[in-house]
């Protein structure tokens, strides 16, 4: 029983020593002084030019605007919309499909159909919205040409 606690120990001891000898090799390569050769110092400072010359980010007509740039997102929504085991139906003139889902940047969802009555759905989020709905393919400047856009 003695043989397996003296093995252990001269295991743990080597390994300390590996790990010492493992830390005073990077401290060596931290604090060991790197050479600077005239064309890294040429380089470093036409790099330091040429990024203060040209930003690194798009232009503005290849930016896409950000959730707090537009009013909303809209997708078609085509099959039955079934919330809480119910089919939505428009309550004014009882249409199930093809409606125009309206994402508002409240986090507001909602549903308008295809005669263009439109109401709040309070059974759905902006979580929902985004996991139903894909990337958006254009921004519209109005409402109604996103409806347009839409088939609505």
């Amino acid at each position: 029983m003695l043989r397996i606690f003296q093995r252990r120990a001269r295991a743990d001891r080597r390994f300390r020593d590996a790990q010492r000898a493992g830390q005073a090799l990077l401290q060596m390569h931290a604090e060991m002084p790197w050479p600077d050769t005239p064309d890294s110092v040429a380089t470093t400072a036409e790099a330091a030019t040429e990024a203060a010359r040209e930003p690194d980010f798009l232009p503005p007509e290849f930016k896409a605007p950000s959730r707090q740039d537009v009013a909303g997102f809209m997708m078609r929504w085509d099959q039955p919309l079934v919330i809480d085991g119910e089919v939505r139906e428009c309550s004014e003139c009882g249409e199930y499909r093809n409606w125009a889902v309206l994402c508002m940047r409240d986090d507001s969802v909602w549903l308008r159909c295809r005669a263009g009555h439109t109401t709040r759905e309070l059974g759905l989020d902006a979580a929902w919205y985004n996991r139903h709905s894909g990337p958006a393919d254009r921004w519209h400047p109005t409402l109604e040409d996103g409806l347009r856009h839409l088939g609505h």
